[in-house]
C-alpha cells in the first residue's frame, strides 16, 4: 500500500482560534438519486489504547450518503466485519446487495502521536480490489482524514474528484434585541461541521470570497459603519483592510491566477467593475456605463469578467461579459425579466445565475449553456441568491428562504440531488465554497 497524507489546507482550522460559539449547519436530505449505489461501509477496525475522538466509518457514511449517490447498507444487516482483504467473502457482500465494499483499520504505536489509517475499496461484483492505501495523521486529523477517504470513494466509483474534504465560507445573523443584531463569518467543513468563527460584529458581513489557493479570503464589512474590502489570512488569523473609498466598496472576487481581485466601487459618483493588481495596488475602472454594474464574477482564463447591470433599462437586470484588454462589454443572457449573480462552471461553458422568467415569478437558480442559450431551473426554492460552485463543478449551494427563515441549499448541477443546510437559531446566508485544499 502506499502512504499519503494529501492534508495541505489543514492549519486552516488548527491556527484559527476563537472561543466565539459558531452556528452549526446540519445537512438534511431532500432529494437524491432514483437509484442510489449501495455500497458496505465495514466500521473500521481500532488497534490501539484509548477511544478515538473521531468516528472515521461514521464520518464517510454521512459523506457519501449526503451526495446522494450512494446508500450505504445498514451495519446491522451485516453478515461479516472484515477489516483486511484476507478476511473479505464477496458472496457475503453479494447477497446484501451491494456493490461496492470499504474496510479498513486504525492502529497507533505506543511511542507515537499518529495514528495510520488503512482503507481498501473493493467492487463486490468483480471481485477485485479497486484502490487501497495508508494515511498517516494525529487525533485531531481524524475528521481530515475521513473526508479525504470519503472523495477517494466518489472518485474511484463516480469517475469524479470528491469535494468532500473542502470548506465552506457563511454569513449568519440573529436578533438581540429591536435594535441589535450579530452577524457572525464563519468557517466550516463542507458538510457544515466543525464550524469556527472568524469575524463577529453588530454590523453587517457581507460577500465572503476564497482566494485560488484557499490560504486566504476577502469579505466586505461595516464594522467601522460603512462598508471596507478585507483580506484576512487564514493560517495566522491577520486581516489587511483592502479598500476604504467613498461610497460603495463591495463584491470582491479573485482572479483565477490570483494576481488580481475585482470589485465594484462607487468612488466615482456610480457604482462600476474596478480590478485590483493585488501585487502593486493599482486599480483600473473596467465599466464605465451610467447604469448601475455590480457582481463581477471571473471566467475562467481570467480574461474577462462576468457582471449584473441594468444598462438594458426597464430596471431589469442582464448578465454581461467585459472583456479586460478591450473593455468591450456584449450582453449575455435575453431571456426572462431578471438575471443576476453568475458564476462560471470551469468549462467555460457553463454558468449558474439567479433567474426569473416573470415578474410574478419567484427566484430560482439556473444554469445556462454559453453556446446554446438554453437555460434549465434547478429549484423549486424561492428568493434563491448568493449560488456559489463546488471545486469538482458537482453542486451548487445558495442562499434561500424557509418559514421566513434565511438558509442554505445545495442541488447537484444536473438537479437530481438536493440538500438543506439550516441553523439552529436566526438567519444563515452568503455561502462561499472553497477550491481543493491540496
Amino acid at each position: 500500500m502506499m502512504t499519503r497524507f494529501r492534508l495541505l489546507g489543514l492549519l486552516l482550522c488548527a491556527l484559527i482560534a476563537n472561543a466565539v460559539s459558531a452556528q452549526q449547519l446540519t445537512i438534511q436530505i431532500t432529494q437524491g438519486v432514483d437509484n442510489p449505489i449501495p455500497i458496505a461501509i465495514v466500521p473500521f477496525g481500532w488497534e490501539g489504547f484509548g477511544e478515538l475522538p473521531e468516528n472515521i466509518t461514521g464520518v464517510v457514511n454521512s459523506d457519501l450518503r449526503n451526495s446522494g449517490e450512494f446508500s450505504p447498507i445498514a451495519e446491522q444487516n451485516m453478515l461479516s466485519t472484515p477489516h483486511a482483504e484476507a478476511d473479505v467473502y464477496f458472496r457475503d457482500w453479494r447477497f446484501l446487495g451491494a456493490d461496492y465494499l470499504l474496510i479498513g483499520k486504525i492502529n497507533r504505536s505506543t511511542d507515537s502521536a499518529l495514528v495510520q489509517v488503512q482503507y481498501e475499496l473493493f467492487d463486490v461484483r468483480g471481485e477485485k480490489r479497486m484502490i487501497g492505501e495508508v494515511i498517516s495523521g494525529t487525533e485531531a486529523q481524524l475528521r481530515d482524514i475521513s473526508h479525504q477517504i470519503s472523495d477517494v470513494v466518489f472518485e474511484q466509483v463516480t469517475g469524479v474528484r470528491g469535494a468532500f474534504a473542502t470548506k465552506i465560507l457563511y454569513v449568519t445573523s440573529q436578533r438581540i434585541s429591536q435594535t441589535v443584531t450579530n452577524y457572525q463569518l464563519n468557517l466550516a467543513d463542507a458538510d457544515g461541521g466543525r464550524p469556527q468563527v472568524l469575524l463577529e460584529s453588530q454590523e453587517p458581513i457581507m460577500s465572503p470570497t476564497w482566494s485560488p489557493d484557499a490560504s486566504q479570503i476577502a469579505y466586505v464589512s461595516f464594522e467601522s459603519s460603512r462598508p471596507r474590502i478585507y483580506i484576512q489570512n487564514l493560517s495566522t488569523g491577520a486581516r489587511e483592510q483592502l479598500t476604504d473609498f467613498p461610497g460603495i466598496n463591495s463584491a470582491p472576487t479573485w482572479s483565477p491566477d490570483g494576481s488580481k481581485m475585482a470589485m465594484v466601487l462607487s468612488k466615482d459618483g456610480n457604482p462600476d467593475i474596478f480590478v485590483m493588481d493585488l501585487r502593486t495596488r493599482e486599480l483600473r475602472k473596467i465599466t464605465t456605463h451610467f447604469a448601475v454594474d455590480t457582481e463581477p464574477s471571473w471566467m475562467p482564463d481570467s480574461k474577462s469578467i462576468l457582471y449584473t447591470s441594468e444598462q438594458g433599462g426597464n430596471n431589469r437586470p442582464q448578465i454581461y461579459q467585459v472583456t479586460l484588454e478591450t473593455g468591450w462589454s456584449e450582453r449575455v443572457t435575453f431571456e426572462g425579466t431578471y438575471n443576476s449573480k453568475a458564476a462560471m462552471l470551469a468549462d467555460g461553458k457553463n454558468m449558474v445565475l439567479i433567474h426569473r422568467e416573470d415578474v410574478s415569478d419567484d427566484f430560482h437558480l439556473t444554469i445556462m449553456n454559453l453556446e446554446r442559450g438554453s437555460i434549465r431551473i434547478l429549484t423549486d426554492t424561492s428568493l434563491d441568491e448568493s449560488p456559489t460552485i463546488a471545486p469538482n463543478a458537482s453542486m451548487v449551494m445558495y442562499a434561500s428562504k424557509s418559514g421566513g427563515r434565511g438558509i442554505l441549499n445545495a442541488v447537484s448541477i444536473d438537479g437530481r440531488v438536493k440538500y438543506q443546510l439550516p441553523v439552529t437559531e436566526g438567519d444563515v446566508r452568503e455561502p462561499a465554497w472553497s477550491p481543493f485544499l491540496d
